[in-house]
């Protein structure tokens, strides 16, 4: 069983990372690929990825968080009827590991269809599987609900701050030139439902990218 890997990247695609742990390549699924770096920023540098290791008859597979939080979560999303790991991985894209457990807890059925891959009768199979099983889980986000705020409420950030300009620095630090960001911007904007991290936006970004390529 492989709890974590430590390493550098190598290689990044829209879907996953190649980990280079000692000369062996570990090709590590995860909902962000372009957000795993090191925590002091630099190239080359180690960073930790805690994993899950499926096991198929056509395949052995490795999921990569980074964070127990993450990981955690997934194992839990996994116990849900209709939820497999590709899944999974989606719904952890759309949004923070603890945002996505007061969303359960708070039975916000509204906020997890938005989510990728997730319909109503999913969201409320997740309330009903997982809602007990988060009672340890604390965030800011059940603050809010408490002083009336709704996750599913919250209104999208414009493009000029927030989660979008944090991404559209990542765009830039990747080599993408100012146009080139404030296209995939544009592209993005009818998709954002509000509340949505800066890997999440960074990833719908990277994908309107590549898919602007395609057309020319």
């Amino acid at each position: 069983m492989i709890d974590f890997l430590r390493g550098t990247v190598a290689h990044r695609e829209t879907e996953y990372v190649v980990l280079d742990v000692r000369g062996v390549g570990y090709r590590v699924f995860c909902a962000n690929p372009f957000a795993v770096a090191p925590k002091d920023g630099k190239d080359g540098g180690e960073v930790t990825m805690y994993i899950h290791y499926q096991v198929r008859e056509d395949a052995h597979l490795l999921f990569g968080f980074t964070s127990r939080e993450e990981q955690s979560l997934f194992r839990l999303l996994l116990e849900v009827s209709g939820i497999g790991p590709k899944v999974a991985i989606g719904i952890l894209a759309g949004g923070r590991p603890e945002t996505i457990a007061s969303a359960i807890r708070q039975e916000n059925v509204a906020f997890l269809t938005k989510l990728p891959g997730i319909g109503k009768k999913t969201a409320q199979r997740m309330v009903l599987d997982l809602k007990d099983k988060l009672g340890a889980w604390t965030s800011a986000d059940d603050d809010m609900a408490g002083a009336g705020f709704s996750l599913g409420d919250t209104a999208s950030a414009p493009l000029g701050g927030g989660a979008w300009a944090e991404a559209k620095a990542a765009l830039l630090a990747l080599g993408y030139t100012e146009a080139e960001a404030d296209r995939a911007g544009a592209a993005i904007k009818p998709k954002l439902q509000g509340g949505e991290t800066t890997d999440a936006v960074t990833k719908l970004a990277l994908q309107a990218l590549f898919q602007q390529s395609m057309m020319r």
